[in-house]
């Protein structure tokens, strides 16, 4: 989970230097799915650090979700061990 959660804030600050110097972008497929296999923090936090991806929808609402999972999903496996 940490890997994926650095990998997804590194992922969010690469697109948008790139972003700002207009050179090759990270697919938003490939930001989706490092923050659905449990970069949900990360995506978050690079969202928030970054201010990147914020106006578009799907990624406010999605990325914050898939947080919301991941950590629900750690908790319940927590609490059945």
């Amino acid at each position: 989970m940490a890997i994926m959660g650095i990998a997804a804030f590194a992922l969010m600050g690469y697109d948008k230097n790139q972003a700002k110097k207009h050179g090759r972008r990270v697919p938003e497929k490939t930001l989706f799915l490092v923050t659905a296999l449990f970069g949900g923090l990360g995506g978050v936090l690079g969202m928030s650090v970054f201010r990147h991806k914020t106006k578009h929808w799907y990624f406010v609402v999605f990325f914050p979700l898939f947080l919301v999972i991941q950590v629900g999903l750690i908790v319940f496996l927590s609490l059945k061990v």
